[in-house]
């Protein structure tokens, strides 16, 4: 969705948004229910994900990949990346998929004193803290709706909103 400013090299050689640290775990992408089974189970991807439900307030359902497990010191920046990314490949999913978090990073679609909002996540590598000219007229040319739909669709997606999170879409 945001290939016309992020490059896809640069994505490939960063994956900063396919690892977390333990505080960051609030992060990890959402899946649909129908992913989850398909995912949970031996795949055409020759990985099983292991999945916790998250249920939100109005019943909707998802998955959210299980990372604790695999953490290997008490470091609390000791990052874990995410199952499905493969190191030299980058993610393996394919794009049916690959969770709607995935497909918007660094975007993250956030409920901000009852309204829902889009905001840049201020720690991605190749955009930075501040959202570029580029990155508004896209949300602004029709990205923007588009998320906000779905958010309303999958409302388990949204993410309560954190400071420091610029707002770039109401």
């Amino acid at each position: 969705m945001l290939s016309s400013i992020l490059s896809r090299a640069s994505c490939a050689t960063c994956k900063f948004c396919c690892s977390f640290r333990r505080q960051s775990l609030w992060e990890t992408p959402l899946f649909p229910l129908k992913v989850v089974e398909k995912l949970s189970l031996p795949n055409e991807y020759g990985v099983v994900g292991e999945f916790r439900a998250v249920v939100d307030p109005q019943k909707s359902c998802a998955g959210r990949l299980v990372l604790e497990n695999n953490y290997r010191t008490a470091d609390p920046e000791e990052e874990v990346s995410c199952t499905f990314l493969d190191p030299q490949k980058g993610c393996i999913l394919k794009p049916e998929d690959k969770p709607f978090d995935c497909s918007i990073w660094p975007l993250r679609i956030m409920n901000k004193d009852g309204e829902l909002v889009i905001a840049l996540t201020p720690t991605c590598p190749s955009i930075g803290a501040v959202p570029s000219q580029a990155l508004n007229e896209l949300i602004k040319s029709g990205l923007g709706e588009k998320i906000l739909e779905y958010a309303k669709e999958h409302p388990y997606i949204i993410k309560d909103y954190r400071a420091g999170f610029p707002i770039i879409y109401l």
